[in-house]
């Protein structure tokens, strides 16, 4: 009787014991993550359309929904108007001009004519140099005529690269009012709906590229000399009792400070307290997901 009850406190010690002495079969652990984007708000309105669902898939740049853009629609005709009757009242030098520049060409024959009489003796200096007179005031004119003209034009022309300056703004606001996915994936979360008022920075849906996750693992200092970024490893994860499912993975990123040991992950010396952070790439077939746990090998 007395062995028996020896043997029974026996066994969950030598349980123990065997556990405190079973060294890890892996030399890494971590979880799965992503690059998550959050997909915001570039306008203010009432969301009149978001084609989004979680767990659909996204390419870059499909559109996916749109902003009420009404009164943006009308500012941008407004100012297209604006522009118009701005442009509109540019003066039309040669036109404006042409009148002087008969009366120049008409004194120009008088002189010449006048000269051959000077010549002749049938017409005085005195009539030549009226004529002459004529000419330059005449050229001084068209000149003043043609500087005034040309600053109103310029005038009226920055005024309308003003309001053309605005138009693209207007477009700019109009471009945003249109949700856009910007990058291939899968949709994690959706924040909004349909109907819903949008502000400038309101969430919409969260959306992350699942063909290749990250998995986060941590490793003790005298881990570092055995690995390199671009290294090959194994990367296992749990496949029902007793039983792993292995991927192939690579190192991509291995941290250059030491951080205290999460106590979710266990390590491979779990007496460690200081550890690193590395980050192992793998191709994801579907069966991995984000917060999945994952076990890293490379010294077997």
């Amino acid at each position: 009787m007395k062995k028996i009850k020896l043997l029974y406190f026996l066994i969950p010690a030598i349980f123990m014991f065997s556990c405190n002495n079973k060294e890890n079969d892996f030399d890494a652990s971590g979880s799965f993550e992503a690059v998550e984007t959050i997909l915001s708000a570039e306008a203010n309105g009432q969301i009149l359309k978001l084609n989004v669902e979680e767990g659909q898939q996204l390419e870059v740049g499909q559109k996916v929904g749109f902003i009420d853009s009404t009164q943006l629609a009308i500012n941008k005709m407004q100012l297209r108007q604006n522009e118009k009757a701005i442009l509109s009242g540019k003066p039309q030098i040669e036109i404006q001009t042409e009148s002087l520049k008969r009366q120049l060409d008409n004194a120009i024959l008088d002189r010449n004519r006048t000269e051959k009489l000077v010549k002749g003796g049938v017409a005085s200096q005195k009539q030549l140099d009226d004529i002459n007179s004529k000419v330059a005031a005449l050229q001084a004119q068209i000149k003043a005529q043609k500087s005034s003209l040309e600053t109103t034009t310029e005038n009226l022309t920055q005024q309308g690269n003003t309001v053309g300056v605005q138009l693209k703004g207007i477009e700019d606001q109009l471009s945003k009012s249109m949700i856009v996915n910007p990058i291939k994936g899968t949709v994690l979360t959706k924040y909004a709906e349909q109907y819903e008022m949008a502000v400038i920075g309101k969430p919409l849906y969260k959306i992350a590229n699942l063909e290749t996750l990250d998995l986060r693992a941590y490793i003790t200092g005298t881990q570092l000399p055995q690995i390199k970024i671009g290294q090959q490893v194994k990367v296992r994860i749990d496949q029902g009792e007793k039983k792993y499912k292995e991927y192939q993975g690579t190192i991509a990123w291995i941290s250059n400070k030491s951080e205290f040991s999460p106590k979710t992950i266990p390590t491979k010396d779990e007496r460690a307290n200081l550890v690193y952070a590395i980050k192992v790439q793998v191709k994801n077939d579907g069966y991995l997901k984000i917060g999945m746990y994952g076990e890293v090998l490379w010294s077997k």
